[in-house]
């Protein structure tokens, strides 16, 4: 007898039943449709990039992703192999920067696209982190220059997505904005040269103790006056209250505010300006934006983007300064999985199964259904002449609403037991 292998779960790589995908499918297609209704395009890369394309990011040489990524090789390599060269996209932002010079002649710009793939990395698996989760992405890339605008519809958007998917009714989100050259512009002003370790350590502060940061700050050679100044401004709840000491800093407190303003619209709380927010991706030259649950924030950010001045100069000779943010669909989704918040959907989207009285009325049970189908109903027959308690029992396990007699000419509506006459090219719903 041969040894039977017990199949397990692979931790940090979800897999749903088909209720729960169900629910995951509808969340899709609400998001799609806020994303086309702005006028986003959908593309989709390959799960597998060159890792010189992402590598390529500039800054530290990539090696924040390094430690990330999942390399592809084969299991069984011949002598001559060389080093692996592929790895499975740990975000959408680096293939779009690709796909974007790459295409570059066949494109319309701006550039306005939005994707929803699955994205790898190998970080330890918990609540909320996965290895293997999808992202929802929107972004816009022009040539030369982008206007302030579209820093302002990303948050817009966001909002109108999070505040209408179905389970998140009772959900408080709130977005946080920032600019990244207000931090950056107070640093330099302050004669400060690590900057990259200094935002990375600030970029924390919704983790970490401020006494903490500050023993890390103190730790990389900044003196206690500079850590006080960079508090102070990371710690303003108002635009009005933060004075500029360079241009730079000038110019990110005009953005901010700019941006802002064309958010007013929104509901009071919707988006705030938060100064501590910097994210901690190089990449990123302008706008920042995180978004938390606002009676949970110790659980993270489940949306996050802002502003790059050039992330596609290392594939063409092009300046493409883009802006983009990401739902952390699985991030989310799961979190309201756990809530028991997802809207209540049975494994079947059959609206209709219909019963196979006997081997010789299966034509007629296949002519009914296809009558049905073109009605724009879905619709199971089932496989195989069987007992009708049987037939009955299957639709109520699948979640199957409507049972069809087709000898009979009769519907039953398994939630409320009644049961009526009814022809394939007349029957609602409501009858």
């Amino acid at each position: 007898m041969s040894n039977i292998y017990k199949p397990k779960s692979i931790s940090g790589f979800p897999e749903w039943l088909p209720e729960i995908r169900r629910a995951e499918q509808l969340w899709f297609d609400q998001i799609r449709t806020v994303f086309e209704s702005y006028g986003f395009c959908s593309i989709e890369t390959p799960s597998v990039e060159e890792l010189n394309v992402i590598n390529a990011k500039g800054g530290d040489g990539g090696a924040d992703v390094d430690k990330e990524v999942y390399v592809l090789e084969r299991l069984h390599k011949q002598n001559d192999d060389k080093e692996a060269r592929l790895a499975l996209h740990f975000d959408q932002t680096i293939p779009l920067a690709r796909y974007t010079a790459q295409h570059f002649n066949d494109l319309v710009f701006p550039f306005k696209r939005y994707q929803m793939q699955r994205v790898w990395r190998g970080e330890r698996p918990q609540a909320g982190r996965f290895r293997e989760f999808y992202q929802c992405d929107i972004d816009v890339i022009n040539v030369d220059n982008l206007p302030m605008h579209f820093d302002a519809e990303m948050p817009a958007i966001i909002w109108g997505i999070l505040s209408g998917l179905d389970g998140m009714e009772n959900e408080n989100i709130q977005i946080r904005i920032s600019n990244r050259k207000i931090l950056i512009g107070l640093l330099e002003g302050l004669g400060i040269e690590n900057i990259t370790e200094v935002t990375r350590w600030i970029d924390k502060s919704d983790k970490l103790p401020q006494d903490k940061i500050a023993h890390e700050l103190e730790n990389i050679g900044l003196s206690s006056d500079n850590i006080d100044k960079i508090f102070d401004i990371t710690s303003k709840s108002s635009l009005k209250e933060t004075v500029a000491i360079n241009d730079l800093m000038r110019e990110g407190i005009e953005e901010l505010s700019f941006v802002m303003e064309q958010l007013s619209h929104l509901p009071e709380g919707a988006v705030i300006a938060d100064l501590s927010i910097v994210r901690g991706l190089d990449y990123y030259t302008g706008t920042v934006y995180e978004t938390v649950f606002t009676d949970d924030p110790s659980y993270g950010s489940i949306c996050s983007g802002g502003r790059y001045d050039d992330l596609a100069s290392n594939y063409i000779n092009k300046k493409l300064p883009g802006v983009g943010i990401s739902i952390g669909f699985s991030r989310l989704f799961d979190r309201i999985r756990l809530k028991g918040n997802l809207p209540s959907l049975s494994m079947s989207p059959a609206d209709i199964l219909v019963i196979l009285p006997s081997e010789e009325l299966r034509p007629k049970v296949m002519e009914t259904a296809q009558i049905l189908r073109k009605r724009g109903f879905n619709v199971e027959t089932f496989h195989s002449p069987s007992k009708m308690k049987r037939q009955l029992a299957y639709a109520q396990k699948k979640g199957i609403k409507y049972v069809w007699f087709p000898d009979a000419g009769e519907v039953k509506n398994m939630d409320t037991s009644e049961q009526a006459k009814a022809t394939p090219e007349n029957w609602t719903k409501d009858d």
